[in-house]
């Protein structure tokens, strides 16, 4: 069995949302009309991990729930939660007030980084053309970078649980793990100064391990609870999940200083031509 560092240990569970190519595919357009890629989830000290995972647990037994809590089937009462259309309204009213409950009392703080795809492809497409990075790469960085810093200034180590997808995706995550262990962060030097980043020597200190979870999860599941509002934010403020999370201190930006919110914060990247709505 491996040892145990002796600093604590800060999880960070990654759920994805969007498609990560700069290119995105035609399908069918969200009902939002947003279109974003993001790499984000929350942080969950290992120490409050079993409180977590009880709250999950009363709420499935309550609501007899069978699927993971899976926030798109949730939204549209599909899949898994079709059985949500033959509710009555209060009832819907309150599986729902009683699912944000869940996010709220759990131990645990929302991250990502967000890219918003027309305005990264304005920035990079006519420079880089066929070289643009995949979104997933510039995600995966900045949201784990963010978290190490979080982790050290608690002094923690840090333990990476993306969301199992398939063997292509995984091994890019895997990559770029150990890129950033090996070299640090593959940005601009002169482009990331003022973000103040980490050395590769702090991150090798700070990576604890990297570990892939099922959708089964329920700490992946939270993950997935939490990304949606972190991307509508950045759009909408006045998004209602996103504005409670915020009320209730559940975002990472209401655990640190103002000023220290572009070197720590959920990442809204590449959002200079996005109105955010009120």
């Amino acid at each position: 069995m491996r040892n145990q560092p002796k600093r604590g240990i800060l999880n960070l569970y990654l759920d994805d949302s969007g498609t990560r190519h700069p290119s995105r595919k035609p399908g069918k357009t969200p009902k939002h009309g947003y279109d974003w890629f993001a790499l984000g989830g929350i942080l969950v000290r290992d120490a409050d991990e079993e409180a977590a995972r009880d709250l999950h647990a009363a709420f499935v037994a309550k609501w007899q729930v069978e699927a993971p809590l899976h926030s798109s089937e949730i939204r549209s009462q599909n899949e898994g939660f079709l059985w949500l259309r033959g509710k009555t309204d209060d009832e819907r009213n309150a599986f729902y007030e009683e699912l944000y409950c869940l996010m709220r009392d759990a131990p645990v703080t929302g991250i990502a980084c967000v890219i918003d795809r027309p305005g990264y492809n304005a920035r990079y497409e006519e420079m880089y053309r066929e070289n643009r990075w995949m979104l997933c790469k510039t995600a995966f960085s900045v949201v784990v970078e963010r978290s190490a810093k979080f982790a050290i200034a608690n002094d923690q180590r840090l333990r990476v649980l993306p969301e199992k997808c398939n063997k292509a995706e995984d091994g890019l995550l895997r990559s770029y793990y150990k890129e950033l262990k090996d070299e640090g962060l593959p940005f601009n030097d002169k482009n990331s100064d003022k973000y103040a980043p980490l050395t590769k020597e702090q991150f090798g200190h700070t990576l604890y391990d990297l570990r892939f979870k099922a959708k089964s999860s329920p700490m992946a599941q939270l993950a997935d609870l939490y990304i949606w509002p972190i991307c509508m934010g950045g759009y909408h403020l006045g998004n209602r999940p996103y504005q409670r999370l915020l009320a209730d201190g559940k975002l990472i930006e209401c655990q640190i200083a103002e000023a220290d919110h572009a070197k720590l914060a959920t990442k809204y990247s590449c959002f200079e031509g996005v109105d955010r709505k009120e």
